[in-house]
């Protein structure tokens, strides 16, 4: 069998929306043949007020080294992504750092912002099998 090549992912999440990224994240561990490793920390640090300048100029340079080495950035295209600054500027970085993006639409959803669909190199439905498929046709 020929060795798998390991994919280094961004997994875009929304503290608040949190639900569909452990979902994801359980999709992507469960399919067969497929390597990964998440660049993503999903869990706020309540240390870090993103409200505050301070705060937020440290959660951007967090930001900036979670996609910066990965080979794909993956959002949810879930409706909260129009209106979360935070989201907003991962697809900032992962557009800065020149990396590809899969827009998710997330399970049961058929619409997705704009500004996803603007972003994304490629958009697909929510299986596992199409993620990974997108994951392995655009990643660097």
């Amino acid at each position: 069998m020929p060795v798998l090549k390991t994919y280094d992912l961004f997994l875009s999440h929304a503290w608040g929306h949190n639900i569909h990224y452990y979902k994801l994240e359980e999709m992507l561990r469960q399919t067969p043949y497929f390597k990964w490793r998440n660049y993503s920390v999903p869990i706020h640090d309540p240390l870090i007020n993103p409200n505050h300048p301070v705060g937020k100029s440290r959660l951007l340079g967090m930001l900036e080294n979670q996609v910066r080495p990965v080979n794909c950035v993956l959002i949810i295209g879930g409706m909260y992504a129009t209106y979360s600054e935070w989201i907003m500027k991962e697809i900032e970085i992962a557009q800065y750092y020149k990396k590809p993006i899969v827009g998710i639409y997330p399970w049961g959803q058929q619409r997705m912002p704009l500004v996803v669909q603007n972003a994304a190199h490629e958009i697909v439905g929510w299986n596992s099998q199409s993620i990974v498929g997108a994951i392995r046709r655009i990643s660097l």
